[in-house]
């Protein structure tokens, strides 16, 4: 009976309306947005010296533009007349693709890097919290 009282009470009942209500209406997890994804498309085989073709999807789920960095990166030097590194403003509405086309030699490994440099966006573009690099691995087998 008197924890029936308890209840009756301004405070208590508060407290435990604002606890319930904690737990039912807290969506910002729920609501959670991927910073970048990427897609890397190339084959799985290649003859040693054989040109192929890689293809390098960014995409975000954020609101606001970010600067990016993409690059293709190998253990062994690669080599051919053109720069392995993007620069490009990457919106929602707006996902980047990037092609390379190069002669094989080992495993390669796309990364996408956020930067803070101005000029790129036509809005002010953010550096989101958290990680700040992301890349994809993708093996190619040479024989």
């Amino acid at each position: 009976m008197h924890l029936l009282q308890l209840l009756f009470r301004a405070g208590p009942a508060i407290l435990l309306l604002a606890f319930c209500l904690q737990f039912r209406t807290n969506k910002a997890e729920e609501d959670t947005r991927k910073v970048l994804s990427m897609e890397v498309q190339m084959p799985r085989k290649a003859a040693p010296n054989e040109e192929i073709s890689v293809t390098v999807r960014v995409q975000t789920e954020l609101r606001e533009c970010m600067v990016i960095q993409c690059s293709l990166l190998s253990r062994n030097p690669m080599e051919g007349p053109f720069n392995y590194v993007y620069t490009a403003c990457l919106c929602d509405s707006n996902p980047r693709t990037f092609y390379w086309d190069f002669r094989v030699n080992s495993k390669y490994r796309a990364l996408t890097h956020i930067i803070d440099k101005e000029d790129i966006c036509p809005f002010k573009a953010v550096v989101p919290n958290g990680p700040k690099y992301f890349y994809m691995v993708k093996n190619i087998t040479v024989s």
